[in-house]
């Protein structure tokens, strides 16, 4: 069976791989949809320090059930539509012992330290299984990145009392635009791209800002009444919206983390006793699929709108690279296995 595999940064092919056979534990999937993220591309550019080579890409699926384990529950059956956790955690670091395994220290994502789900049919244990009946392939396939923003936002105990800046509205930060929304707060939404922008809007951000066309500090500062944000959720990880956060954010707000920094930050760490602020980082999810697929299958999510493109397989390689040269208004890439 066919399979996209990033041979090393810069570089992927499309080899034959074997079918794979489920354990007794297990179900084999026919993967229909994957969307390519932000780790893919940064694993392409050579900039994700998790990324191993070779790998077979991706973790963010929606596929069908094709067939099941004998140790498999009876509410996972043939034919149903379903999406996975792609995040196997060891089970016994401090992470894993404190009940927080997104954390894990030795984390194997799909796609990242362990082969991908980029190809026609992969297994998976049961446990990892989310099932709807109402959503699409490519609507599941949406499920994994928004639980990434929707976790952010519980790392930053966002409540309906608070105004909430998301800086970055690539797919994760629309999640937390989408979380944040959920909880009550009022959210701002901040990118370099209009159309970006534009979808945080459909999403239900009240106020968006082009930081590459305003001052971003005057108008986050007319926007709060001079108090700035409650929360700052960074899902860019960029050094200057890495500093940013940390100087927009509210006396005694919460700055939020999700994007990985390339590049050490260099920072004014006065302000973090002088407004007494809580900088917390937010890694995967915890939890979150349930509340993400409830609120897919409530239609309050601008699914094909996110959706920049779809591709085939065979084409899966190029449209990374096009990607890379031009990251430009490309939201979210969808790659159709079928």
């Amino acid at each position: 069976m066919r399979a996209l595999v990033l041979v090393e940064p810069g570089k992927t092919e499309i080899r034959e791989i074997e079918k794979p056979l489920p354990a007794e534990d297990e179900v084999l999937l026919k993967v229909g949809m994957v969307g390519f993220c932000g780790g893919d591309l940064n694993g392409f550019r050579g900039l994700f320090e998790l990324q191993e080579y070779p790998n077979v890409l991706g973790h963010e699926v929606g596929a069908v059930i094709e067939s099941v384990g004998k140790n498999v529950p009876p509410g996972f059956r043939a034919g149903m539509n379903v999406t996975l956790n792609p995040y196997l955690n060891c089970g016994k670091c401090i992470s894993c012992r404190k009940g927080r395994p997104n954390a894990c220290i030795d984390n194997k994502t799909m796609g990242v330290r362990r082969p991908g789900a980029m190809t026609e049919y992969i297994t998976v244990p049961w446990n990892k299984l989310h099932a709807s009946d109402k959503l699409s392939l490519k609507e599941l396939a949406l499920v994994e990145p928004l639980t990434v923003g929707f976790h952010a936002v519980s790392r930053g105990r966002v409540t309906e009392d608070d105004i909430v800046v998301v800086m970055g509205c690539g797919i994760v930060g629309l999640g937390a635009v989408a979380g944040a929304l959920k909880r009550g707060a009022e959210v701002i939404a901040v990118d370099v791209s209009d159309y970006k922008t534009g979808i945080a809007q459909k999403v239900g951000a009240s106020a968006t800002i082009n930081s590459a066309a305003t001052d971003l500090q005057h108008a986050i500062d007319e926007l709060t009444n001079g108090d700035g944000p409650d929360v700052v959720i960074e899902a860019v990880g960029n050094n200057l919206t890495y500093r940013a956060a940390v100087d927009m954010v509210s006396y005694t707000g919460r700055v939020v983390y999700i994007g990985y920094g390339k590049k050490p930050v260099e920072y004014n760490t006065g302000l973090f006793v002088k407004k007494e602020i809580e900088i917390l980082g937010s890694r995967n999810c915890l939890g979150d699929f349930p509340d993400v697929i409830h609120y897919l299958e409530a239609g309050l999510f601008p699914s094909d709108a996110v959706i920049s493109k779809t591709v085939p397989l065979n084409d899966a390689g190029e449209a990374l690279k096009q990607w890379s040269d031009d990251p430009g208004n490309i939201t979210k890439i969808m790659v159709d296995i079928i």
